[in-house]
C-alpha cells in the first residue's frame, strides 16, 4: 500500500493541540482530561445546528437512571412513528458526555432526517467494565420498550457511535442478537475500538499520532478494564465474539492515521465474513476523532453524509 499523507486539515488540528500546550492525556487525571476534552469543543466543532426538538430523558439502568437526550431532526415526518438512531459518544469510556457530541447528534438527526437519542452511560474509572456496556444495553432496551411514547418506530432502531461509542454500539448489537431483541436494523461504527488487546500493527504504526497516541489508548484501557483478562471478553472486545453472524448491517468508518484503524477494518472484515451486509470506508488521510472536528476538518461533514445515506437505506427512507 502506498504511503498516505496526513490530510492538511488534520495536520492543522494536531498543530493546534501542540500549540495549546495541553499536557499528554495520559498524564492527566480523568476529571482534568474531561475538562480538557470539553475545552476543545468550541475550537474544533461547528456551531450546533438547530433541530426540531430536544428532550431530556432518563432510562432505567442497572445502577440507576441513565440520562438520555432526544433530538428530533428538522425534517422528521409527523405522520407516524419515525426511525431512530441510538448514539453512544466516544471518549475512551473515560471522557465525553452528552455535551461533547451534541453537535454531531444534531447534524445526524438533520442529515438523515431521523430522531437521534444520545446515551450518557457511566464512565470509568469511577465505573469500570462492564458498566458502560451494561448501560448501553439497558438504555437500548428501555428506548425500544418506550418507542411508542417517544414517537419512534421500534422496528426501525439503529445503534451507532464513535471510538468507544462504536465499541458500545457493536456490543449492543451482539447482545441484542443473543437475547433475541431489541430488533436493531443498522450499526454505525465510526473508528470503533474492537480489540482491547492492543495488538494490531496500526497501534505501533501510529503510536505517536495525535490526538490518540498509543500511550493515551493504554491510559483509556487501563482505566476502563479491571484486569488484563477483561480484554478477552467480547463485551470489551467485540471482535472476539464467538460469532458475528446474524448481526445488523453496518457502516464501518476508519481513519488512516489512527492507532485503532486496523481493528476497525478487522471488524468490518469479520462482519463481512459472517455474511453481514457491511460497507467499509477508510478516510485515508484522517486522524482519530475527526468526526467532532468539523470546524476545521471537512471530512467530518463527509462522514455525516455517508452515515446519513446508510441510515436512510436501513430505515427505508432513502
Amino acid at each position: 500500500m502506498a504511503q498516505q499523507k496526513l490530510d492538511p486539515q488534520a495536520q492543522m488540528v494536531c498543530d493546534l493541540i501542540v500549540a495549546s500546550g495541553r499536557p499528554p492525556l495520559e498524564t492527566l487525571s480523568p476529571p482534568d482530561a474531561r475538562k480538557a476534552y470539553l475545552a476543545s469543543k468550541p475550537i474544533l466543532q461547528p456551531d450546533p445546528p438547530p433541530v426540531a426538538e430536544v428532550v431530556a430523558l432518563e432510562a432505567r439502568g442497572p445502577a440507576g437512571p441513565i440520562p438520555l437526550r432526544l433530538y428530533r431532526g428538522q425534517d422528521v415526518g409527523r405522520d407516524g412513528p419515525q426511525p431512530a438512531l441510538i448514539y453512544f459518544h466516544g471518549g475512551g469510556w473515560v471522557i465525553g458526555d452528552l455535551e461533547s457530541h451534541d453537535q454531531a447528534c444534531r447534524a445526524l438527526a438533520n442529515a438523515v432526517p431521523c430522531t437521534v437519542i444520545a446515551v450518557d452511560y457511566r464512565l470509568a474509572p469511577e465505573h469500570k467494565f462492564p458498566a458502560a456496556a451494561e448501560d448501553a444495553i439497558a438504555a437500548t432496551a428501555w428506548i425500544a420498550a418506550n418507542a411508542a411514547r417517544l414517537g419512534i418506530d421500534g422496528a426501525r432502531l439503529a445503534v451507532g457511535g464513535d471510538s468507544a461509542g462504536g465499541n458500545l454500539a457493536a456490543v449492543v448489537s451482539l447482545d441484542a442478537r443473543d437475547r433475541g431483541g431489541p430488533r436493531i436494523v443498522y450499526q454505525l461504527l465510526i473508528y470503533p475500538a474492537t480489540d482491547m488487546r492492543m495488538g494490531f500493527p496500526s497501534i505501533s504504526r501510529h503510536a505517536e499520532q495525535l490526538p490518540l497516541t498509543r500511550a493515551a489508548m493504554r491510559w483509556f484501557v487501563d482505566h476502563y478494564l479491571n484486569r488484563p483478562a477483561d480484554a478477552g471478553d467480547w463485551r470489551a472486545s467485540p471482535l472476539l465474539a464467538p460469532s458475528h453472524a446474524g448481526l445488523p448491517g453496518a457502516l464501518v468508518i476508519t481513519a488512516g492515521f489512527d492507532p485503532l484503524g486496523d481493528e476497525g477494518e478487522a471488524y468490518a472484515k469479520a462482519l463481512a465474513a459472517a455474511g453481514v451486509a457491511v460497507k467499509y470506508e477508510r478516510f485515508a488521510g484522517q486522524i482519530h476523532g475527526f468526526l467532532t472536528m468539523g470546524r476545521i476538518v471537512e471530512d467530518s461533514g463527509r462522514a455525516i453524509a455517508l452515515a446519513a445515506a446508510g441510515l436512510r437505506e436501513a430505515f427505508g427512507t432513502a
